[in-house]
Order: structure tokens, then sequence, then C-alpha cells
């Protein structure tokens, strides 16, 4: 009774096959295991063959048919019929061929390779590229290697099969996955079936690796700029060494040439920016920017750096930038610096630091000190069962206008713990802060020309940490009580008739009011004989050891009324505020955060923050928040009044809105603004966001941001992602892949 068997399986490991076979025979095998021994490197890896009937001639030929699926090493072919000849390693497979390697996926109607040298051909084919999620078709495809295809009037994309929204067509596409680039001739794409970009030649990498070419067009318009376009060039001169070029068309400025160069080696790196727009028809000038960042390891130990920026005129980025971080710009800092660390317990540095100026002729600012130059050292090392640390500063201060001079501090310092058990601690410290000033030029009589300033500091800081397990329900939390106490006794030295160079009154947080001395920098040290009390609190989630609650509160307690201040006092001084902080998750979606500073005394509010954020997944997040701070002048105009709400939220199908709103009360008047819609296809997104801040008094910038992202493949227009990023916090990018932008937006 004839019969046929499923999975019959024959080990094929030639030229030594069996010497059982016959000249020719028909073969009806019955299913059989066999445990067998890996081959040695220099002997010809084992072919599996797998099917319903498999007939052949002992050194010739072999035929298997219905259901065959042929293995190898790292390669494996389905078909309907399989001839294989032992000889030559050639394969011929018909009808439904399959063949995975290399982690693609091949498909045709015919396959003809040779098993040793991995070379064929497959008519008609249908390929997918695993490594990238990409797909196509073409007429023919030849392969030279596992890795290596060659396909002719191919197509491309990363859609699905039964929605190819947008295709690359090529008359002829190279794929190399050796080198990981992809080459093309005669290249159109298509986006909704409308032709978007052609060019006679392009390639392309198939990874995240850099590689020469042009990069996305960007369209976009601004009200400084007009209508404008910028197409980079991408060079990658080296491994460790690169450079961009992006000439920007705009329609009321001209062309302006931005050029970017970035270099790594071993011991250094940096980048160098130089743009130039070489007629402003509106300003009727030349404008430029210039801009080097530069570090550098000398030798073990030493270290440098060099940051130097040069724009044309005051109005360079408010006129030419479409950004808000860069079109606020006012200092611009030029800086050089040295440094040694000596041990790993001490460091010394040496840092020349300039400034160029951008000032609004409707809000002028001052110019900073230069420090020409800034010599620091400090140590910080035990000693007998305590801690010895000092901090010296030279700074040669320079000023066109203000009084010139240098200053030499010195402040070493001694903390010894009384006690440090896991749930209590107790440091006192003693320091002493010494000055010299020498002062120079622009003096005018109004300081002497030499003053020293020698002040004793006396602190002592103790603290309490609690802990205890609670639980809401199911969830268990660890909750923490902290409380602090910090005293710090400092006595009073007049120091009005010494020069400021570089000394500000610090912030009021929660951080400062546990600090000796409440100004920053070295040319004022507070009187004081104070405590701070301070009590916080913390939940803790158990399982996850997320952060569910934080609660502080606290105060600064002074025995005097402070003498050394920078600004006129008003009302009692012996008291601080209150600060008085909340933040909390209170589901998994909902988020605040809270920040108070009462004045006692005055019985007001000082500052208020209050925020709240509800993200019930990635894509659709809402926050609100509100923001009041007084003058620390006393003025009406200087009050920070603010309201501000950002999104990212669905809207309908595919597409999201994006918006922000910072808005002034005091003012009367908006921010900053972005409002936006994304749709977001499975291989392809558009955005469009308008977005407008203030960049000076009285000035608004507003800028368009069009963005179509073919995913894998190019992003062609403005990117308003740094915009989205930064004014929506929790924004998502919802065509993010694991590994983001797989085939960079580089071609030709």
């Amino acid at each position: 009774m004839p019969f046929r068997l499923k999975l019959l399986a024959l080990l094929l490991i030639f030229p030594c096959a069996t010497s059982a076979l016959a000249e020719e025979v028909s073969l009806a095998l019955k299913p059989t295991i066999r445990l067998l021994a890996l081959p040695a490197p220099d002997q010809p890896t084992p072919i599996f063959i797998f099917a319903d009937k498999i007939e052949g001639v002992q050194d010739q030929r072999m035929e298997a048919t219905d259901h065959v699926e042929l293995r190898k090493l790292g390669q494996r072919v389905w078909a309907d019929y399989l001839l294989y000849l032992p000889d030559t390693q050639d394969i011929h497979a018909k009808g439904a061929v399959r063949i995975e390697q290399n982690n693609n996926t091949l498909q045709g109607p015919e396959l003809r390779m040779n098993l040793d040298s991995n070379v064929g051909d497959l008519p008609k084919p249908e390929y997918i590229l695993g490594d990238v999620s990409g797909h196509g078709q073409a007429d023919s495809l030849h392969m030279s290697s596992r890795s290596n295809y060659d396909l002719e009037n191919a197509s491309y994309t990363t859609c699905p099969a039964n929605k190819e929204d947008w295709l690359m067509r090529a008359g002829h596409l190279n794929i190399n996955q050796d080198s990981q680039i992809g080459e093309a001739e005669d290249v159109t794409v298509r986006w909704l079936g409308v032709p978007i970009l052609y060019s006679p030649w392009m390639d392309f990498p198939l990874n995240d690796q850099r590689k020469s070419g042009f990069l996305g067009p960007v369209f976009g318009t601004t009200s400084k700029g007009g209508s404008e376009i910028t197409a980079p060039y991408y060079w990658n001169i080296a491994p460790n060494m690169d450079a961009t070029f992006s000439p920007r068309v705009m329609q009321k400025r001209g062309i302006l040439f931005n050029n970017e160069f970035r270099y790594l080696g071993r011991s250094h790196g940096g980048e160098i920016h130089a743009d130039i727009l070489p007629n402003d028809p509106i300003a009727k000038t030349l404008r430029s920017r210039f801009q080097i960042k530069h570090q550098q390891q000398f030798a073990p130990g030493w270290a440098g750096s060099l940051l130097y920026n040069q724009v044309s005129d005051n109005a360079y980025f408010r006129d030419l930038s479409g950004t808000v971080n860069t079109a606020t710009q006012i200092h611009l800092p030029r800086q050089a610096t040295l440094s040694y660390g000596g041990g790993g317990w001490w460091n010394v540095s040496m840092n020349l630091l300039r400034f160029q100026t951008l000032q609004d002729p409707a809000a002028p600012v001052g110019v900073p000190y230069y420090r020409t130059p800034q010599i620091l050292l400090s140590a910080l090392h035990p000693l007998a069962a305590g801690t010895f640390k000092f901090t010296g500063e030279f700074v040669d201060y320079s000023h066109p206008t203000s009084v010139s001079g240098r200053r030499l501090m010195l402040q070493p310092s001694f903390s010894y713990p009384l006690t440090s058990s896991p749930g209590y601690y107790l440091t006192p410290k003693v320091s002493l802060h010494s000055t010299t000033y020498t002062l120079g030029v622009n003096n005018n009589g109004q300081f002497s020309n030499n003053m020293t300033r020698s002040i004793p500091m006396f602190s002592l800081d103790s603290g309490l940490t609690l802990e205890r397990e609670t639980g809401f329900g199911e969830r268990r939390f660890l909750q923490t009580l902290e409380p602090r106490a910090y005293y710090v006794y400092i006595p009073y030295r007049d120091q009005s008739t010494l020069p400021i160079f570089d000394t500000g009154q610090l912030g009021f947080s929660y951080a400062q009011i546990f600090t000796e001395n409440r100004f920053v920098g070295n040319d004022r040290v507070g009187d004081a004989n104070q405590v701070t009390a301070g009590f916080s609190s913390r939940l803790i989630d158990q399982e996850g050891g997320d952060e569910w609650l934080r609660f502080f509160v606290g105060q600064r307690f002074s025995a005097i009324t402070p003498k050394v201040n920078l600004l006129t006092p008003t009302g009692t001084t012996n008291k601080s505020d209150i600060l008085l902080g909340l933040s909390a998750r209170a589901t998994r979606t909902w988020t605040f955060d809270s920040l108070l500073q009462y004045n006692p005394s005055k019985k007001q509010d000082e500052m208020f923050n209050v925020s709240a954020r509800y993200q019930p997944e990635p894509g659709k997040v809402a926050n609100f928040g509100y923001r009041f701070m007084r003058s620390t002048l006393n003025q009406p105009t200087n009050v920070i009044n603010h309201v501000n709400a950002s999104a990212q939220w669905p809207l309908y199908g595919r597409w999201d809105a994006v918006a922000r709103a910072n808005y002034s009360l005091q003012q009367n008047r908006l921010v900053e603004g972005l409002a936006g819609l994304e749709y977001n296809q499975d291989c392809w997104t558009v955005r469009l966001v308008a977005q407008r801040f203030a960049i000076a008094t009285q000035q608004t910038s507003t800028g368009f941001f069009l963005q179509l992202e073919l995913n894998g493949l190019v992003k062609v227009g403005s990117d308003p992602l740094t915009a989205l990023r930064q004014g929506i916090p929790g924004y998502t990018k919802m065509n993010q892949t694991p590994n983001e932008d797989p085939l960079p937006n580089l071609y030709n």
C-alpha cells in the first residue's frame, strides 16, 4: 500500500556520502533521530533537508518535493521543490520560495544559489530587512553574499504591507549589511502618492552610524526672517571628525551660512561654529557668529578647556534665532581654564573669563566683571577623625567703568563629628574667612587701595533620621521623619567700604537656609547668630522605590538683626520667611508640586509656586501651574505673576494636539505661547507647530514649524521636537522606536 511520511529528514555531509545508496534509487525514508558531533572548523557545515518526499542519486543529485525545508547554520530555505547538487553545492528551488538569513527574509517564485559562496538569484522578490523593519519588492535580486543584495527596479518602505503610504522607488538598489550602507540610483520618494523627493543617486546608512550626505531640508518661517529653507550637508570626515554645512535662505534676510565642525581624540575634543550672513538687507551690514569649544587632557591630572563666543551685533540672536534659549542670550562667555588634580584630595585651577554683553536698548543690563585671571585652590583631607577643608581664591577683576582690583581669599575649616550613628548626627565646624583687596583703576577715591578682612565662623549641624513602615490598603510604604537644626555664629564686621565684584544675595530656598553665608561670592560675609529649624518627611513605595510624598518646612531664627546687607532691609529681620513645600503623587496619573515662601512680619506671600500634572499614559499629559514672586527691590513692575498650562492630548483618530501658554497677569501679555497638531500614522508623522515668545522689552518672535517624518528614511521640514520637549513637560514622541531613527535622515 503506497504511503507518504511527513517531515522526512536526511543529513548530507558531502563529499563523504554513505555508500549504502544505490547508483539510482528512490528513497522512502523512515523518520530517524541521530546524535551527531559538530563538525571541525575545517569541515563542511552540515546540511539538513526535510520534505514529504526525497529522491536522490549518490554524489550527484537530490530532489525534495512538498513542504521542503533546508537548514544550514544561519540559513533556512523553504520551497515546494528543491534540487540539490552535492558536488557544486548548488540548489534550485521553486514554488513559494522563502529564504531567511542574516535576520532578513526573502521570498519569490524561484531561487538559484550556491550554498558555499552564497551567490544566487531570486526573480520577482519580496524582501524584509529585520534590523530596520523595512521591506519592499523588485524585478530581480542578486545575492553576492548572505548580507549583500543588488535589486533592480526596487521599492522600499517601513509602512505596513497593506498600507504603503510612503514608498521609495529606485532603478537600482544595493543593500550591504556588512558596511550597513544602502545605495540607490534613479530614486523617487512618494508620500500619499505625491512625489516629494527625487535624486539621481543617493546612499543612506542602515543603522544609526554617521554617513556623509545631505540631511533632510528644513522649511519654516519666523516674524524676523520670513519664509526660509535650510539644506544641511553632513560630511563624515573621519571616525572622530565631522562637519555640517547648513545654508539657510531667509526671505527677508538673505542667505545665512551656518557651519559646524566637530572633532574628538583620545585626549581632546571640541566643536567650532562659524556662521556668516554676508549682507543683511534689513540691518544693511554683514552679520556673523563664531564659537569654539575645546577640552584637553594634557597629562595625568592636567586638564584644560577653552570657550569663545563672538557675534557681530547686539541683535544677532533676536533677529536670526528661532528658539527661546538662543534668542534670549545676553552674556556670551569667553573662557580659558587650566586645572590640576593632585593625589585625589586637592586641586588647583586657573581661569580667564571675559564676556560679550548683548544690550537691549529698551532695557540695558550691567556688564559683568572680567576675571583675568582667577586662581582657585581647594583641598579636602581627613584629620584626627575629622575633616580638614581649605578653599583659596585669587582674582584680578577688571571692568571698563567700575572699580577694578585684586582679591585674595583664604578659608581653612575643620569639622568634627561628635555623633555619627545611623539615625543621628551632630557635627561642629570652625573656619576662618580672610580676604585681602588691592584696588586699581576707576577707584576715584571711593575705596581705600588696600584692605583686609578676617572673620571667624562657627556652625553646628544636627539632625535625626527616623523610619517606620506603614501602608494604605495593599500598598506598603516606608515613612521617614527628618528633623534638623543648624546653628551659625559669625561676628559682625563692617564691610560697607569693600567693593562688590561678584557677590549677590542667595536665592531663598530650603537648601540655602542650611548654609553659613547668606551671600554668594566672597565680597560679603553675613553676620549671624541664628538657628535654622527644619523638618521633612518622605513616603517611599517599598515595592518600586518611588517617592510618593515629600513634605518640608523650615525657618531661620536670629538672635540679632543682621547688619550686613546688599539691599535695605524692611521690617523685622530676626525671623526669616517660612518655607513650606509639598510634592505628592496622588495616584499613578496625578502628581502635584508646591512651594510657599511666607513673610510672617508682613503677613504676606513672597513667593508661591504650584503645579499639577495629569499623565494617564504616554501621549496624554496635561500640566497646570501658577507662579508668583515679589521683587527683592520692592518694585511692583518687577513682580512675577504667571499662569501657565501645557498639554499633549489625542483629538480624534490619529490626530494629537500640543499646546502651551505662559501668561503674565502682571504685564497682561502672553510671555510664551505654543500650539500645534500632530498626525501619527504607522510609518509617518506630520507636525505643525506655531510658537511665539518674548525676546526683549516689547519685542516678540513668532516661528512656524512644519515637519514630515517618514519613519526610518528622512525628516523634511523644521524640527519642533526641542520646543515641544522644553515647553510641554512629559511630552512623548509617539513614533519613538527602541532604536530611535535607525536610518538617519541622510541622503545623496
